[in-house]
């Protein structure tokens, strides 16, 4: 029987994945090694290779396609002896048998836990109709009598929390009968709350869109916050939708600053003598295969030396252990158009200054491009990010897991500072930690932060 191409996972967090390109066309040879297609994640576009020899008989799913979620069926794939007119019907009513199957699942309860991908539990719960639509039709039901479990989606259901719909009183288009987003945001209830009455008086609003009650919170017993089109006429502003990189920023910081307890240090740090350093190293680069010092690159340094010498810090958070790493890989924050990436530099104790700057340089440019590798930006035990060079004198940052502190550094500034009883004018740069308490304790980050002051003050001590 035909083979089914599946989208692959290319990295460990993968969930979904755009596909950018077709590299074949249908009725191509392939063998293993051939390259299918590029793959766009969130942060990255990677080449696809076919595993298995044969003949690609049909494309499921058309280049430029958003949202394909991992393990979905894209192409078919045929073998020596088989026939396209035979084998790929075949291959296509295995996969609609395949996706029926799994819609047959236990009903979903009243207040069901959120799905692990955020939606409505990804492409194998979406049944096919022979018109491609939501099995509309046979499956259709009537609103649900008083008292009777209803079915559906845990998507379905967030939306009606958030609009305060009854989902009572929703006809579910779904297989049983089961609700669907699709349902909820086509019911007379929905409609009547996106319309927008004008406004009087001090800002009042028509009680058909007044505020509605705080939704009941889900399996973790926060409750969703309201859709900002709530607020706003659909004339006052323009809606850009979220792209893969974009959601995946806001679903994981916003994880990591719901569950990690943080907690922040502080410290000035007089980089009069690094910035003197800075620049007479950069007087000496040659000008071929030379390099160009920031103070970034001493800041990287550092934090890996004081890694080294405050092993503590340099750990991860597991449910049963901590992971005590060996050398310190540190990510380097990188701001992209559109959006945000952490790139590491792998045994950074290990390197000198010249060879950081050259590889962060080499990172941030191919981030851009997206054409860094999963290996290459997953992991790590520590993040710096430095605003510095937007005039931003100190902040705090978000961990991003599964590392247990960031490290937030702001612009070098001049400051009038007290040395030996005067008052005199020092060149001074702000850092704040986020800790991880789970890992991180007070004391412990405080001998951390410690550690680093020392290095950046006196640059020369990196070389002891």
């Amino acid at each position: 029987m035909a083979t089914q191409i599946l989208m692959p996972a290319l990295s460990p967090t993968m969930e979904e994945g755009k596909l950018a390109k077709w590299l074949v066309h249908e009725g191509d040879e392939v063998h293993s090694g051939d390259l299918l297609a590029e793959i766009e994640t969130d942060k990255a576009t990677m080449e696809f290779e076919a595993v298995d020899e044969g003949r690609i008989g049909k494309i499921l799913v058309p280049e430029g396609t958003e949202g394909v979620k991992v393990n979905q069926p894209i192409a078919v794939l045929l073998g020596e002896d088989e026939d396209a007119a035979t084998d790929i019907p075949a291959a296509m009513q295995s996969i609609k048998d395949a996706l029926s199957a799994e819609t047959k699942s236990p009903p979903v309860p009243l207040t069901p836990a959120l799905s692990p991908r955020g939606g409505e539990g990804g492409s194998a719960q979406i049944p096919l109709s022979p018109t491609g639509g939501e099995g509309k039709g046979e499956g259709a039901s009537k609103p649900a009598p008083k008292g009777e479990r209803l079915f559906a989606s845990p998507l379905a259901r967030r939306i009606a929390a958030q609009k305060g719909i009854d989902l009572a009183a929703v006809h579910g288009s779904g297989p049983r009968g089961r609700i669907v987003k699709a349902d909820v945001e086509a019911s007379s209830s929905f409609g009547a709350r996106e319309r927008r009455a004008p406004q009087d008086g001090a800002g009042a609003r028509h009680p058909e869109v007044a505020p509605q009650a705080p939704p009941k919170g889900d399996a973790t017993g926060i409750a969703p916050l309201p859709d900002a089109r709530l607020f706003f006429k659909p004339e006052d502003y323009d809606e850009i939708p979220h792209d893969s990189m974009r959601k995946t920023i806001a679903k994981r910081l916003s994880s990591a600053k719901t569950l990690i307890p943080h907690f922040y240090l502080t410290v000035d740090c007089d980089i009069g003598e690094l910035m003197h350093t800075r620049a007479r190293l950069n007087e000496k680069s040659p000008k071929e295969n030379g390099y160009k010092l920031s103070v970034n690159d001493f800041v990287v340094k550092a934090s890996a030396l004081a890694l080294m010498r405050v092993p503590e810090v340099n750990s991860s958070w597991t449910d049963t252990a901590l992971l005590r790493h060996h050398h310190a890989d540190i990510g380097v924050a990188v701001a992209l158009d559109f959006g945000l990436i952490t790139p590491i530099v792998f045994h950074a104790e290990e390197k000198g200054l010249a060879q950081i700057s050259n590889e962060v340089k080499d990172l941030a440019a191919r981030a851009r491009a997206k054409k860094l590798k999963p290996a290459e930006f997953e992991g790590g035990g520590f993040a710096v990010s430095n605003l510095g060079m937007f005039g931003v004198r100190d902040f705090t940052a978000v961990i991003n897991p599964p590392h247990a502190a960031i490290l937030a550094v702001g612009a070098g500034e001049q400051r009038a500072v007290v040395k030996n009883g005067q008052v005199v004018p020092a060149t001074v740069m702000t850092v704040t930690m986020s800790c991880d308490h789970r890992v991180i304790d007070g004391a412990t980050g405080a001998r951390f932060l410690a550690a680093f002051k020392g290095f950046i003050e006196e640059p020369a001590s990196m070389l002891l």
